[in-house]
């Protein structure tokens, strides 16, 4: 019995040593490998990478790294003036003929295509995610049907979904390569799932070439499927940038609402409000990369109350210095801010100079999230869409629920009954101006995330601001909800087919037929009100 048992763990070991050198690099392999003609050396590429073999994929790693050399029948792998024998492994003196290896575009798209397949073997899930994309970049731009082994390795392996996905779609792409008929067909209904408009011209290309009626008819199927998959999704893509640009254009104008709709004040410096806000956005972000370098994704919650004060308090000292003696003189008003507008202007290039600055996403509100294929929403749009709606609340919340709301709508409906009252109308005057450029601190701290930061930043926003203000009803906070949204809306399914220019001003002309038909605006003010 003992005898048996030492027999059969000895026949065990033959079989498993003979399996270990049955995979093992062998010198006609190497030398296969780095001579010859490139569909030899491809086709011996593609094979070795598949190989459970780390001489065959150190050998392909250093041919990417161009630290191979050539002597006679013998491949070396080179480090400096150290050299190794490729096939054992054994340091050697590296020959002094020894030549560089030849490496052509194909060869080296080959190669990327070989090292992604072995990265997908051993590694985390965002490496696998950008290998995949590399094999199917490869399988899309020149689909070959020798690059399949290498495919259906790495989806036989343990992956990441979305690397899975991206993987089947570059399989199904070289399958078009194929001289079965079936594969043909199958590969065809698969891509037309894709949703992804890089699958495009992979089909108009296989139709044009494509001998049999009936993968023709699934690749016909296939593209119309993909094309009112993507027209759907572009209006989609369109409607989200519509509301971006209208949560942009309501946290920009919310604050005129209330100085503008409320107060009667024509402030020509809401913009440079916007822009001061932005500002100390910037200084803050300054601050964290100087002194909390560790804590700098989380600069932006410190930063917004910090820009809501900061045009709070400017936005107060504009209203106790110069605007409280204009009230009730609209065109004196308008002047008197747009003088204040310069000298902000000029004060922030004095301090801070002429040239734009940059304000760094923090990690969270990096990136995008991709839905149905190619729909692509930046996380900082969509941040900035949910930061809109909390200030929206915040505000109609305070102007509805709050004694200072109430002073305030007081004040603004009849200010002589409200001081009768008791209610220091010159302290809410302060208050209320104060609130509405703290308000526009907000929606610099929030353009800051989407673009840089600049002393003319707020003059690209002012007249829109007015725009969506008259539009939605003056003193009507609903109305410039609805006016922000459906002006950004507007504006973007315009400019999609006819241009930023022409959109702009397509809408500037509804906006004038829609105030000569309507004065009051959307929502206009009803009974006491009014």
């Amino acid at each position: 019995m003992k005898m048996f048992w030492l027999r059969s763990l000895g026949l065990w070991l033959a079989l498993a040593l003979g399996a270990n050198m049955a995979q093992a690099l062998t010198p006609a392999d190497a030398l296969a490998l780095v001579e010859g003609g490139a569909s030899e050396r491809i086709e011996t590429m593609n094979r070795l990478a598949v190989e459970p073999d780390e001489r065959a994929a150190a050998l392909i790693r250093a041919m990417a790294a161009r630290n191979v050399r050539v002597a006679g029948e013998k491949v070396f792998i080179v480090d400096g003036d150290a050299a190794i024998d490729s096939v054992t492994g054994e340091s050697v003196v590296l020959p002094a003929d020894a030549q560089d290896i030849m490496l052509n575009n194909r060869m080296r798209g080959a190669l990327e295509t070989a090292l992604a397949a072995l990265d997908l073997l051993n590694a985390g899930p965002q490496r696998q995610r950008e290998a995949a994309r590399t094999l199917q970049r490869g399988a899309f731009n020149e689909p070959d049907i020798e690059q399949l082994p290498l495919i259906d390795k790495a989806l036989a392996g343990d992956l990441d979904p979305q690397a899975r996905q991206t993987l089947e779609l570059a399989q199904a792409a070289v399958l078009l390569d194929s001289e079965d008929e079936t594969q043909r067909r199958a590969a065809a209904e698969k891509l037309g799932e894709a949703r992804q408009p890089l699958v495009r011209p992979l089909l108009l290309a296989q139709i044009e070439r494509e001998q049999s009626a009936s993968v023709k008819a699934a690749l016909d199927k296939s593209l119309k499927t993909l094309e009112r998959s993507l027209q759907f999704n572009s209006l989609l893509a369109q409607g989200f940038t519509g509301i971006s640009l209208g949560s942009i254009l309501l946290l920009a104008a919310l604050g005129l609402a209330i100085t503008y709709g409320l107060m009667g004040v024509i402030n020509m410096a809401h913009g440079e409000l916007i822009m001061i806000g932005a500002y100390a956005t910037w200084l803050v972000q300054v601050a964290f990369k100087q002194m909390f370098p560790d804590m700098f994704d989380w600069y932006l919650l410190v930063a917004m109350p910090i820009a809501f004060m900061t045009s709070a308090l400017v936005g107060a000292a504009m209203e106790r210095s110069v605007i409280r003696f204009l009230y009730g003189r609209p065109l004196e008003t308008l002047l008197a801010t747009w003088g204040i507008s310069l000298v902000l202007m000029q004060g922030v290039r004095s301090l801070f100079g002429a040239q734009n600055v940059g304000v760094e996403n923090p990690s969270w509100m990096s990136g995008s999230v991709t839905l149905m294929g190619n729909l692509t929403l930046p996380w900082n749009r969509i941040i900035i869409i949910g930061f809109a709606v909390v200030v929206l609340v915040g505000v109609t919340l305070m102007i509805g629920k709050t004694r200072l709301g109430l002073f305030v709508r007081g004040v603004t409906q009849n200010r002589p009954i409200a001081s009768c009252m008791g209610v220091n109308t010159a302290r809410i005057d302060t208050y209320a101006f104060a609130l509405g450029s703290g308000i526009a601190g907000l929606a610099g701290c929030a353009l800051s995330q989407i673009g840089n930061v600049g002393p003319d930043l707020g003059q690209s926003y002012i007249v829109d601001s007015f725009m969506v203000v008259v539009l939605g009803g003056v003193g009507q906070i609903a109305g410039t909800v609805y006016a922000a949204l459906g002006l950004g809306m507007l504006n973007k399914f315009i400019e999609g087919w006819a241009g930023a220019v022409l959109a702009k001003i397509a809408v500037l002309v509804f906006i004038i037929i829609f105030i000569q038909k309507r004065p009051q605006g959307i929502f206009a003010m009803k009974g006491r009100e009014a």
